[in-house]
């Protein structure tokens, strides 16, 4: 079993816009909206795959009843919470003219002490050995930075394997709970380290210095350069793939979702790599949140190039 949470679910309202310009009138060419926030992105790309998981999260309002109703139109397994007030709409404003990504996310809807609890205890309804947890994206300014550290701690307890893409406090609190694996990119990692790391080899160290702390498996996002993965003794480095970029949005939640679907075992780090690389790039070559096509995915395994550092 794969649970995935979401704390601040979100309407990705994707549009196109030719030459975007700050302070001026901009013309809308393209529109669509995807039922998005970090985990349940997770989930659907997870269900592209050919895989299964249980979406869990909170929801709020009309917007709350649209990612439900995309969610069970997809056929994907979900758990979640409504609560007061709307669900947020993120809005993506891509520029292929000049190849510009810009997001303006909402806040989110607050969440309250006893709703947190009621939705601890869907998180953990039959988690057991056999499980993972994914637990991603920002959450509401009402609930405490510490709560990826309380579920991982609590979720290791049960022997569940937990999987963290955070920032900031969430990330440096939850990595003290000592996660399965955790997916920085690299600016949240230098904040995490508190200096740029402008060298290959800084992002290396600042990784195995994670698993001195009792990761076992750290990926650093890298954009266009690719990603860097430390399993063990060994850490490999991932070139980027060149290809069209449509939308930048989701890709590392498509990384983190080919992650979760890689057994242990031998060859686990390589395996890791092509696929999570391969779904990655079929993510950004995909417009919106929509997640990839599993043929997609299939075509870019063999152009995943990548070498080991250490």
């Amino acid at each position: 079993m794969i649970k995935t949470v979401t704390l601040n679910a979100a309407i990705d309202k994707t549009v196109e816009v030719q030459d975007f310009r700050v302070g001026a009138v901009n013309r809308i060419t393209k529109l669509q909206l995807d039922a998005g926030g970090k985990g349940i992105n997770v989930s659907k790309v997870i269900h592209a795959l050919n895989g299964k998981s249980i979406a869990v999260g909170v929801l709020a309002g009309r917007n709350g009843e649209y990612i439900q109703a995309e969610i069970e139109r997809r056929g994907i397994v979900h758990d979640f919470l409504f609560v007061e007030g709307e669900t947020r709409i993120n809005l993506k404003v891509v520029d292929p003219q000049n190849s510009t990504f810009t997001d303006i996310n909402e806040a989110g809807t607050l969440v309250t002490d006893q709703e947190l609890v009621q939705l601890e205890g869907k998180i953990f309804k039959e988690l057991g050995s056999d499980s993972s947890l994914v637990l991603s994206g920002s959450i509401p300014s009402s609930v405490p930075v510490t709560i990826y550290r309380h579920w991982i701690e609590k979720a290791k307890g049960l022997g569940v394997k937990t999987f963290l893409d955070a920032d900031g406090e969430l990330l440096r609190e939850g990595l003290k709970a000592k996660p399965y694996l955790a997916k920085p990119n690299l600016h949240e990692l230098e904040r995490l380290v508190g200096h740029e790391l402008s060298r290959l080899e800084d992002v290396a160290v600042a990784a195995r210095n994670l698993l001195k702390q009792g990761l076992e498996v750290v990926v650093v996002s890298l954009g266009a350069e690719g990603a860097l993965f430390a399993y063990q003794d060994k850490v490999i480095h991932a070139e980027g793939l060149a290809i069209e970029v449509k939308s930048t949005v989701g890709a590392g939640d498509a990384m983190m979702a080919a992650l979760t679907l890689v057994p242990a075992g031998e060859d686990y780090l390589e395996r890791a790599v092509r696929w999570s690389l391969a779904t990655s790039a079929a993510q950004v070559a995909t417009t919106g949140t929509q997640p990839p096509e599993f043929s997609q995915v299939l075509s870019y395994l063999d152009q995943v190039h990548y070498r080991v550092l250490a």
